[in-house]
């Protein structure tokens, strides 16, 4: 399929790097779906995602710290995460659990505190792979393009690279 089809049906890969396994798609104007593969079996995976002593070790960017307010890994549970830059300043991300299958999927709202109301809902699966690996899909549906639009260009997609890369090394030192 060429690139043109590809826009005109709304799917498009943000990008793509020969170094990383961490695939970005818009599959629709409301969503995008991230994949990524990690060398860790998926019960593993999904414990260091649900669990709150494990967050601060990989959840954002490394220059930020993140504080885990809340976590109740349960549906009708909520999260509350803060992440802290060296200069003090603070920023909010909040959500709602919905549906949690343990080490197969979690789905939750994701909410942004500087952008309040914009609100979408996270899907992530979990899936085996040969040799004890498992891919991580995880899969935003926004409630307009317009917001959808935002998040990819808000930087999102380098931040969670550097996420996922944390992710791996704290996969690394579980899974020893």
């Amino acid at each position: 399929m060429t690139s043109s089809a590809k826009e005109k049906r709304g799917t498009r890969n943000v990008a793509t790097t020969a170094s990383s396994t961490t695939k970005v798609t818009l599959p629709s104007d409301l969503e995008i779906q991230v994949t990524r593969e990690f060398d860790a079996p998926r019960d593993v995976v999904y414990k260091a995602m649900t669990d709150r002593n494990l967050i601060p070790r990989w959840w954002g960017p490394r220059r930020m710290t993140t504080i885990v307010d809340k976590m109740d890994v349960r549906p009708g549970g909520s999260w509350r995460f803060i992440a802290r830059e060296a200069d003090g300043k603070e920023s909010g991300f909040r959500g709602q659990y919905r549906e949690i299958v343990p080490g197969e999927k979690i789905v939750q709202t994701f909410e942004w505190e500087p952008m309040a109301g914009h609100i979408s809902t996270e899907t992530a699966t979990f899936t085996d792979l040969p040799d004890g690996r498992t891919l991580l899909t995880t899969r935003s549906v926004f409630s307009s393009k317009e917001d959808r639009d935002g998040m990819v260009q808000s930087g999102m997609e380098t931040g969670l690279r550097e996420t996922y890369d944390r992710f791996d090394e704290l996969l690394a030192s579980l899974n020893r």
